[in-house]
């Protein structure tokens, strides 16, 4: 993907389902790399875990928001969270699932969602439509001009 901020629709698994991830999450990429901002439903999100690393939030107060690196939006990303909502810390494991990926700002228009591309098929039906329908026409014209 360019350099640039789009959103990315998720889906997880994993966990008790009381606390959740917000939908759509941001996804930052800048020379190459991309950074993902997930937002909990919860303050009580203290860490989480990405390929044996460690990320901590990065705000102070409200929902927990964690700033991960993404390597790709075509495979689902395994985490573990800790919560600490309950009486101790607990590890838990969850599976971020990437879906439509929309570029952000004025345009808002859409980047391709992960794995798919452009796809020329409808403008050559819509240019073989509008071909059919000019020699139709044209076809009509010469007829009433013989009349």
């Amino acid at each position: 993907m360019n350099d640039g901020v789009y959103t990315a629709e998720i889906t997880m698994t994993g966990g008790t389902g009381k606390a959740h991830i917000l939908s759509p999450a941001e996804i930052t990429v800048t020379g190459g790399e991309m950074t993902a901002k997930f937002e909990w439903s919860s303050p009580k999100y203290d860490m989480m875990i990405v390929g044996g690393e460690s990320f901590y939030p990065v705000n102070e107060s409200g929902n927990s928001v964690f700033e991960i690196p993404v390597y790709t939006l075509d495979e689902p990303l395994s985490v573990q969270a800790e919560t600490i909502a309950m009486s101790e810390p607990h590890l838990i494991d969850y599976e971020i699932v990437f879906g439509e990926v929309t570029a952000s700002g004025a345009s808002g228009a859409a980047a391709p969602a992960p794995g798919q591309g452009f796809s020329p098929v409808p403008l050559l039906i819509a240019a073989g439509a509008a071909a059919v329908c000019a020699g139709i026409a044209a076809i009509v014209i010469v007829k009433k001009r013989k009349k």
